[in-house]
Formats: structure tokens, sequence, C-alpha cells
């Protein structure tokens, strides 16, 4: 549906601003509670970062994941409430991680600890032995931390009976850490990724791909502090395995889940609305009242839930007036600086690397294909970036999708992904498409040192830079997660104090977009919570006025016992 109906003939219990997959979640979980709701969203097409396309008009049937790459944040929980695999949702299996170096050598690292050994060796026997130690750790701590993800942050400070009771159950679910455990938790969200790595590891080689990791969709180096957390952050997800910390590719591309996600939303009876850019969200007394659209017209609802950027819409979709300072000065400073590049292949065969030569679809083709020699090579290109200028030696995550997704390319064919930094994050405010192919141009050149026949596979590239992610997507700064993962914009101070638990300063306006927990990766639980909490308060609201009906019942019974005397 692209059409909204007149409100005065069809009001609504919910609008959802934002056709990503969290506004897409938040509408199907409302709608099959049997609230009548509609999704608003500003391009053409739902889905926002979790998006396939095929970016070549001339070969429709080429196609990319156009932002984000893999999935493993999503809950099974939400993925079960939805119903999502009978819309369709498939995760294929990932398969290793891979990177191989211009001596010949090459490290794989596979999720079964047990067979990284000999890879590990080769660079350290002393590390190959304390990588199943390091897996054990990291993983013990990701299996106690994740939990608190599906959980609304307390407000910590505050001495209300209900807020002490929310911070003990933060404590409670966080036991299983123990005293060394909470204290490992700590310095994994002050300390450097480096300095982590340096007391488990004396091989570069081997720190390289962990060091990468935790600097993915971050603006620091590994050297900086808070990078440890981003390595924790991304060695959590939950995509369906039976583990904690597994990727996975979408069958149909990334935008394959955001299609299941719509799906869902729309057999449950939501309304999904395209082309339609909100320009206000309407409050009176400080409750909301709905939303206007930019051609004017009017949607009326006691709920509204944003899943669009915390600076859009709280600093340009709402009057300043309707906040209270302290708010919305935490929004303005929201750090969401960015200098990532998504670099997209089209490839005629696969890259076959002189460290593993082969023509043909190998395990190393099916996981994440990395490009970071060391953690100096790492923290030398965000130094060029913090100094202003692009990588002269960028590193890149990249996968092959294709390589266990038949329907992404035609037969003989495969697309390469490569998510890549850095460039400056200044680079926000104009697109620089020169400065960009030549950024990749250097990408490539990389890795063809490694697969020499890759320049010769290239039939076609797309580049997107920061400037790309703000304007086409509303990624303010171009941060991928929305909001940097760092300390002081993480759990309950994400993206306010006192506002984690997804309601704002607004009556009836919740915050469902990747600025809050949860978010930061394709995982739907910002959504999820919005709805959770609206239905809380609803639920709420309709005591109060049963309550208020019985008192007032009871006081005209007794008015009229009293006037019968």
């Amino acid at each position: 549906m692209n059409r909204v109906a007149s409100p005065a003939h069809s009001p609504r219990d919910v609008v959802v601003i934002g056709g990503g997959h969290n506004g897409l979640v938040s509408a199907a979980l409302f709608a099959r509670a049997g609230l009548r709701t509609v999704v608003l969203e500003r391009r053409a097409r739902t889905g926002g970062c979790t998006d396939t396309s095929a970016p070549w008009p001339e070969h429709p049937d080429w196609r990319v994941n156009t932002y984000s790459y893999v999935a493993g944040l999503m809950p099974r929980r939400i993925v079960a409430e939805l119903e999502l695999q009978r819309h369709g949702l498939r995760i294929l299996s990932f398969g290793p991680y891979f990177h191989a170096f211009a001596d010949g050598r090459s490290l794989v690292l596979h999720e079964d600890v047990a067979r990284c050994h000999d890879s590990i060796a080769r660079f350290s026997k002393k590390d190959a032995d304390a990588w199943g130690r390091w897996e054990s750790w990291l993983g013990g701590i990701a299996d106690v931390v994740w939990p608190l993800f599906l959980q609304v942050p307390p407000k910590i400070g505050a001495v209300r009976p209900g807020d002490l009771r929310d911070l003990l159950r933060v404590a409670w679910r966080a036991r299983g850490l123990g005293v060394r455990g909470a204290g490992d938790l700590t310095r994994l969200f002050a300390a450097s990724v480096n300095d982590i790595l340096d007391g488990w590891f004396e091989s570069d080689e081997v720190k390289a791909m962990p060091a990468m990791t935790a600097t993915l969709g971050a603006w620091a180096g590994p050297a900086q502090p808070g990078t440890a957390y981003v390595l924790l952050h991304l060695s959590m997800g939950d995509p369906g395995g039976g583990h904690v910390g597994g990727w996975g590719f979408v069958r149909g591309g990334m935008g394959g889940l955001a299609a299941t996600c719509r799906h869902a939303a729309e057999a449950n009876g939501a309304e999904i609305v395209t082309d339609a850019p909100v320009a206000r969200i309407d409050v009176a007394g400080g409750a909301v009242q709905g939303v206007t659209l930019a051609d004017g017209r009017e949607i009326r609802a006691p709920v509204v839930v944003s899943t669009v950027h915390p600076k859009i819409a709280f600093l340009e979709l709402l009057d300043r007036g309707e906040l209270p300072d302290d708010f919305a000065a935490s929004i303005e400073h929201f750090k969401c600086r960015g200098g990532g590049v998504k670099v997209n292949l089209a490839l005629g065969e696969l890259p076959q690397f002189a460290a593993a030569p082969s023509d043909r679809i190998e395990e190393h083709h099916t996981g994440s294909i990395e490009m970071a020699v060391s953690p100096a090579y790492v923290q030398a290109a965000f130094d060029d970036a913090a100094a202003g200028r692009p990588a002269a030696r960028p590193i890149a995550d990249g996968t092959i999708p294709s390589a266990l997704d038949d329907s992404l390319m035609p037969p003989g064919m495969h697309c390469m992904s490569l998510y890549t930094q850095w460039a400056p994050h200044e680079w926000v405010s104009e697109p620089h498409r020169d400065e960009l192919e030549a950024y990749a141009d250097r990408i490539v050149d990389a890795y063809a040192e490694l697969a020499p026949n890759l320049k010769g596979a290239i039939l076609a590239r797309q580049v997107i830079g920061p400037y790309d992610l703000e304007h086409d997507l509303g990624l303010v700064g171009g941060n991928v997660y929305g909001g940097e993962l760092s300390v002081d914009q993480l759990f309950h101070m994400r993206p306010a104090v006192g506002y984690a638990d997804y309601r704002t300063p607004v009556r009836g306006l919740y915050n469902g977009s990747a600025g809050a927990h949860g978010g930061g990766g394709v995982s739907g639980i910002p959504g999820w919570q919005a709805y959770r909490q609206a239905m809380k308060d609803r639920a709420r609201g309709e005591r109060r006025n049963r309550l208020r009906r019985t008192v007032g019942r009871v006081a005209a019974a007794a008015r009229t016992t009293s006037t019968d005397e």
C-alpha cells in the first residue's frame, strides 16, 4: 500500500516512523496485538540498512548486500514471535574467518576451536595453545551479557522502588560472571582491544583479526580505550544455531530479512506506506497526537514509535520546546562519527588466493575474508582518517555471500561485499566521489596482492561513503550503528541518561531506533522493546481507567443512597 487513507475515516492506534527492520518488527508486533498500525517510510522501499539491491541498472540480476551484510544479532525470540521462518527467513551457516598473507601463509579461524590450532601454530605455538582459552573466556562473558541486551536498562541512580527492583534484576542476571568475571567485563568496557590482546597473544598476525573486528563501525583504532567492548558486542549474536556468538548469511541477501519482517507485519494487518516522509511529530499537552507528513496530511494516533535516528526524531521532527533541556542537550551531544566505506563487487569468478589456491568454492570463501595485517596496520588506517585523510592502507571485512546463496548472482558469477575503514568522518558533508574511487582502488589492490586474479574478475563496482549513509539512509554522521558504541553511550546511557527505557519525554512517543539499547547491528531489539514498553503503558492506562470508572460508580452509588435516605 502506498496511500494513506483519510485519518478522519481511518484512525490509527499506532504510527511507526521508519520502515527499516526495527520499524517493521515493531509494526508487526503491534498489528499482531490487534492495533491499527501504519508504517511511514521516507524512501521508495522498506528495509533501510537491511537491503539487497541491483545497483547496476544494465544488470538487474546482479544483486548485492547494499549496506549491512551479515546476520547474527537478531534474537531467536523475535524470530519465533514473528514466525519469520514461516515468512521465508533462512540463515545460512557462516564459514571461517580467513586471512591470507603475502608470504604465502594463511590463518583460518573456525568456530570449532580444535580446528584452529594447526593454523594458528604456523604463526605461534603459544598462541595456538591460548586460542581455546581465549574463546572460552570471551564467549563466557558474551553468554552472560547477551541476555542483558533483551532487558530494559534500569535508571541507575533512581531511588523509586520500581527502579531499584530493575537494578537488582540486572545484578541478578549478571550473577554468572562472578567477581573475576565482573572485573573482566569492566576491563572490556574500558580498555583498548590492544591491551586485552597483548595479555593473551604474541603474534601480530593472530591479533590482527580481533583487533580489526573491535574497530568495525567504530571511530577509534585498536589502541583507543573502549574498543575492547566493540569486540565483545560483535562476539555476541543469536542466529538460531543453538549458541551465542554465531553469524550467517540471509538467503536472498540482507534484504531477505527485511522482507520477512515486512511480510509478518502485513500478514498481521499493518499498513506499510512508502514515499511518505514525516515532517513533524505532533504534540499537545506533553502527549503525542500523531504525525504530519511532508505533503501536509495528518495522521492521528495516541502512540508513535520512531525508529529513525535520535537526532532526526528529537531535533528535527519535534519542537525543541517539547523536550527538557537536559534531554535535548544529550541528544545534541550524542556522538555519531563514522568513517566506514562499503564497496560491493560483481565478480566473473571467485578470487583465487595464492595461500589457498583453488578455482572452486572452498570453505574459506564462505566466511569472512579479512584485510588487516597487524594491530599496527589497523591503527595506521584510523590515524590517517583522524588526521583528515583517507586511509592509505584501508582495512576490510570481506564476504562472498554468493558462495552459499545462489539466488544473488547468475551461475558462475559472485558478489563480494567489503566493509572497509576509514575515510575521514568529515566526508559526511560531501560525496567525495573521486577520492572514494581512489580509496576503493587501494582496497582492491591490497586484496589483489593476495588473490592475483581479483582485478580481472571485477565486472562492476559500487562504492558507498559516509555522505551516502547519512543522506540516503538517515544515518547521521555516517555511523552504521546509529550512534557510536562508546562506553558513555551504552546501556542506561543510550541515547540519554534517564531515557534508555525506550520511552521519551513525550507521553506516547517511543524510541525504537538503533540509537537505543540493543541497537548497533541488525537485531530488531529496539523496535521489539519499544512495542513492549508501549503495551505496558497501554495496559497501565487501561487499569487506571477501570479504577476511575469503578471509583466513579461507587461514588455515584453512594450519592444515590444518600439522596434516598
